[in-house]
């Protein structure tokens, strides 16, 4: 497949702080390539590398063939996570003004529509709701129809129907040829969206693939919750791994145990093991890993290296590693 975007051990370093350590990724034409990880992780300063913005100290980029400096900018689209547009345009007005930035570029009105604000197209951008705003901004990077498009999380703060109109919106410009790039912290976007995703932690893309295969190479076995206030002791006879749950997942580990490797037709064996022992629960629910198991993952295994790192050079001084997990 023809490299659209091309990245080499980008490096980038801000003061004392390394954004990039040598992150590296190749996008195909056509591809929607999905880039997730933890705040922090470097994430906007590769789109801003690869799209000219910011000057990498080391490594090389290309896209669409030539440097991101040398590109025409009427092939390139991008939506930066920061966007604050003249409040006293229209939704109108503004994308007629982006617009007029570009030789060649769409008509406003249809734009407006893609993006669902047909029915907002004079209202001003200020008076729009935070996730019309968002969607205002997302048809500025349409607007001249580009050959390769940069998303730095575009949903944020849009509701979930307005999120699936931009959905369906990058599915389409993917189907039509056009290449993505997009960040997200949701894992159920990346999923849909991706042809491929690649996790960025500490600077660098620790792993990247297809949903299905990260989630088989990283993201574990199925797994059984279980809302209880019952002690992990109670379970020791269980024939299967037993853990308090991640943290992060929506409910308080300390209500709760996560039975691992068990299939569905495994429950009714837990079942009969809780009611057997007399031990109370409220709620049990079943699921398969997913990319937000691969999420969780891969980042928590690269912060406790980089922790084991920090207190190895520090000649694993206690104090040293403590202010390591602090500053993480």
């Amino acid at each position: 497949m023809e490299a659209v975007v091309e990245a080499t051990d980008l490096e980038k370093t801000y003061g004392e702080t390394a954004a990039l350590s040598g992150a590296s990724l190749s996008v195909g034409r056509g591809e929607v390539f999905a880039l997730i990880g933890p705040n922090g992780a470097g994430k906007t300063t590769l789109v801003r590398a690869l799209t000219g913005t910011t000057e990498p100290d080391a490594g090389r980029t290309r896209i669409l063939g030539e440097s991101p400096t040398a590109i025409d900018r009427d092939r390139l689209g991008v939506l930066p996570q920061e966007f604050s547009p003249p409040g006293r345009l229209s939704a109108r007005e503004l994308l007629a003004y982006y617009a007029g930035l570009y030789d060649s570029a769409r008509d406003a009105d249809d734009v407006l529509a893609d993006v669902g604000l047909a029915d907002a197209n004079d209202t001003w951008y200020e008076d729009l709701s935070g996730g019309q705003q968002r969607r205002a901004c997302v048809g500025s990077a349409l607007v001249n129809d580009p050959d390769l498009l940069f998303l730095d999380e575009p949903t944020t703060g849009i509701d979930p129907a307005g999120r699936r109109t931009v959905w369906r919106l990058i599915e389409d410009l993917a189907d039509a040829g056009t290449t993505v790039v997009l960040t997200t912290h949701d894992m159920a976007e990346a999923e849909r969206l991706a042809d491929r995703v690649g996790l960025l932690a500490d600077g660098e893309i620790v792993a990247q693939g297809t949903s299905d295969e990260l989630v088989r190479e990283h993201g574990g076995s199925s797994r059984l919750t279980i809302e209880t206030s019952a002690t992990l002791e109670a379970f020791a006879d269980l024939p299967y791994p037993v853990e308090r749950p991640e943290r992060g997942r929506g409910r308080n580990p300390e209500n709760a145990v996560v039975v691992r490797e068990i299939e569905p037709a495994a429950i009714g064996t837990v079942v009969d093991y809780l009611e057997d022992r007399e031990l109370a629960y409220t709620e049990l629910s079943w699921a398969e890993p997913d990319l937000e198991d691969v999420y969780l993952e891969l980042a928590d295994t690269t912060e406790r290296e980089r922790t084991e790192q920090l207190a190895s050079r520090a000649g694993g001084d206690g104090d040293e590693l403590a202010r390591a997990g602090e500053t993480a």
